[in-house]
C-alpha cells in the first residue's frame, strides 16, 4: 500500500470512527433524556349552560396579549347557535383603564364540550380544553395541549388555599410549568 493510500484510507478511517462516536453520543443522550409528558387531558363532560357566565382568573401563563393586566374576568354567554360569547376584561396597570378582548368559543368535542377553541380574531384560533373544574362549577382550570396557556379560573375573585395546592399538582403532573404561573390581585 502507497503512502497516498494510506494516508486516504486514514483519514476516511477517521472521518468513519468520528461518525460512529457522534452516533453512540447522540444515542446515549437519547436514552437518557427524559420523555416528554403524557397528552394534556380535559374532564370527561362539562355543561355548557352551567359554565356560562362570570370567572375571575386566579392565575396564568402570561403571554403578550395579557401583559399589565390585573383584576382580569372572562364572562361567557352560550348563543342561540350553540356558540360561547366571550368578553375578557382587565385593568390595565399602567393606567388603570379597562381593557376589553370580545371573541367566540365553539366545542370540538360535542360529545363532552370539555376541548373548545377560541378565536378573538379571524382566522387565529386556539385550543380552550377545560382540565379540571369543580364538582359545583365553583372553578375551572383551563389549558392547551401544547402548554402553551394555562389559566386558574374562579368564581369568586378568591381561592382557598388547598383548592389552589390541589390545582398546583394536577397542572404539574399534566407537564405545565407551574413556577411561571402569575397571580394578580
Amino acid at each position: 500500500m502507497s503512502s497516498e493510500s494510506w494516508k486516504m484510507n486514514s483519514s476516511l478511517r477517521a472521518k468513519i470512527v468520528s461518525s460512529v462516536i457522534v452516533a453512540l453520543v447522540l444515542f446515549a443522550g437519547a436514552c437518557t433524556a427524559t420523555s416528554d409528558p403524557l397528552p394534556v387531558s380535559s374532564v370527561q363532560s362539562v355543561d355548557l349552560a352551567r359554565y356560562m357566565g362570570v370567572w375571575y382568573e386566579i392565575a396564568r401563563l402570561d403571554h403578550f396579549f395579557q401583559e399589565g393586566c390585573r383584576g382580569s374576568t372572562a364572562k361567557y354567554t352560550l348563543s342561540p347557535t350553540g356558540e360561547v360569547e366571550v368578553i375578557n376584561r382587565c385593568i390595565k396597570e399602567k393606567d388603570n383603564s379597562p381593557r376589553e378582548a370580545k371573541g367566540r368559543a365553539w366545542s370540538v368535542d360535542p360529545n363532552s364540550n370539555a376541548r373548545l377553541k377560541v378565536s378573538f380574531f379571524w382566522p387565529f384560533r386556539t385550543d380552550y380544553w377545560i382540565i379540571d373544574l369543580g364538582r359545583e362549577y365553583e372553578y375551572a382550570v383551563v389549558g392547551s395541549p401544547n402548554r402553551k396557556y394555562l389559566w386558574i379560573l374562579a368564581r369568586k375573585p378568591a381561592m382557598e388555599k388547598d383548592v389552589y395546592k390541589h390545582i398546583l399538582d394536577l397542572v404539574a403532573k399534566q407537564g405545565f410549568d407551574i413556577e411561571r404561573l402569575v397571580r394578580k390581585p
